[in-house]
């Protein structure tokens, strides 16, 4: 129980070093450093009764061990597959043998079972760095997920989600995971359960994309949170940090509301890290009060290989994708290994688009890009062709399937590619992917403003030529 921090961290690399990669790679194992085990630990209220802890995935107890010097009495139940880690995990937890239990069995298959015959009364607490993997849907864990109520699509939601139903009333979970749970529509279920069964306490985040498991060469955003099971839902402590020192760390509280937008129906998880900015009103209307729709790109191009052509020529119409365009524009036909056009046929044909004027949003943005959302104004007179074929990595803005007047384009195109609209978006999006979903739930200036900006837009405008632009507006 005296083992201290540098000595946890000594095993750790120790036991980093042994595990196979392919297996690590596997089972999604990526180990808490002590610092952010203490700060996770520190999370949990003073407690008036004898603590019952679920460590999951808990590799070699950093954060067991860390809980346990928070909550005492504590009886732990941890579950650790990997006979390495479990190993040293047996160990470290030595000193508390008479009041722990190390689990060698497949977390998800124990925790489904023990929910459908109600065994055991429920934890009081929970902590967990849980495995990062994705799970097929027809695969052995997605189906035990179902059986629980749960449906999901990576391990460490089915790991979370489950840790929540096993608590008892008032139990309280602290967890390190991934943010793309904030957004997008798969994970939609999982937020469901957790904003059904809980209350958000405590939301932090890191400033660096590589801080969390800088040890692991992981570059994922990654979010600690603070949930009680069945809690009445108040402000939110929201705080972020430079990195994993926590040094500098600001916090400060917030209506659920900044959080979750009421009547939000998908029910994304904002993560407001900076205070509301000045011009915070022009985010006003839906896409549906424009009468702007947007989609992902029709073209699911491996769908029509027998129909590629390398290049352009007679009876093919012009496929276009990301690397399409750049900050020049539009440089097509262009030397790729992917085609730049496609044949007619009546299969194709279905797929195309009048050729008009669209605003392009990349679906993934590269992680050396300063924005997540990339916009590009499709601009019907660079292609001499009646129809175009917009590839699925691309999310496309359109008016009833047919192009959208040339000057709310434009505006539209200016105030997505502005500086603010990147910061509102990384509060619920934390990842390179740019959804049609998340596109959807945003909010936008009114038509009138977007005219203006469309009118006062010139070609090769700078970043800070569009932000000066976006903050005339009142």
């Amino acid at each position: 129980m005296q083992m201290n921090s540098a000595h946890i961290d000594r095993l750790r690399y120790e036991a980093n070093a042994r595990l196979d990669p392919r297996a690590k790679a596997e089972f999604g194992q990526f180990m808490t450093p002590s610092r952010i085990a203490e700060f996770m630990a520190s999370l949990f209220s003073p407690q008036a009764r004898p603590a019952v802890l679920l460590d999951a995935g808990a590799g070699i107890g950093s954060l067991a061990l860390a809980a346990a010097r928070q909550l005492h009495p504590v009886r732990i139940e941890a579950w650790e597959i990997d006979p390495v880690l479990r190993g040293y995990l047996t160990r470290n937890l030595a000193p508390l043998a008479a009041a722990s239990t190390v689990h060698a069995e497949d977390f998800i298959e124990h925790a489904v079972n023990r929910l459908q015959f109600r065994a055991g009364p429920g934890f009081t607490h929970a902590i967990l760095n849980p495995p990062y993997k994705k799970i097929g849907t027809a695969s052995r864990h997605r189906l035990l997920l179902r059986q629980a109520g749960i449906e999901t699509v990576n391990l460490y939601a089915g790991f979370v989600a489950l840790a929540i139903l096993l608590l008892a009333p008032a139990g309280e979970l602290v967890a390190i995971v991934p943010r793309s749970f904030c957004n997008g529509p798969y994970y939609r279920p999982f937020r469901e359960l957790l904003l059904r069964e809980c209350a958000i306490d405590r939301l932090h985040v890191f400033e660096s994309r590589r801080s969390a498991f800088r040890d692991d060469d992981v570059l994922q955003e990654n979010l600690i949170l603070k949930l009680t099971r069945g809690g009445a839902q108040g402000d939110v402590c929201v705080s972020f940090s430079p990195d994993a020192s926590f040094d500098g760390m600001q916090a400060r509280m917030l209506p659920f509301a900044a959080i979750v937008a009421p009547g939000d129906p998908e029910r994304f998880i904002h993560v407001p890290t900076e205070e509301v900015e000045g011009n915070d009103h022009i985010f006003s209307h839906s896409l549906s009060e424009l009468g702007i729709e947007v989609c992902t790109g029709p073209v699911v191009d491996f769908r029509l290989k027998e129909w590629f052509a390398p290049q352009p020529g007679r009876g093919t119409v012009p496929l276009i994708y990301p690397h399409h365009y750049n900050g020049a524009g539009l440089t097509w036909p262009r030397e790729h290994k992917k085609p730049n056009a496609l044949h007619r046929s009546p299969e194709v044909d279905k797929w195309l688009l009048p050729n008009g004027c669209y605003v392009l949003v990349k679906r993934f943005s590269a992680k050396e890009e300063r924005r997540r959302i990339v916009a590009y104004l499709h601009d019907p007179r660079t292609l001499d062709a009646g129809q175009v074929g917009f590839e699925n990595h691309w999310n496309v803005f359109h008016a009833g399937k047919q192009g959208l007047d040339a000057r709310l384009a434009r505006g539209l195109t200016v105030f997505l590619n502005a500086s603010a609209v990147d910061r509102r978006f990384r509060r619920f999006s934390g990842h390179t992917q740019v959804n049609a979903t998340d596109l959807r739930n945003m909010r936008y200036p009114s038509r009138a403003v977007l005219l203006r900006l469309g009118r006062a837009c010139r070609p090769g405008l700078t970043q800070d030529a569009i932000d000066a632009l976006l903050a005339t507006i009142e």
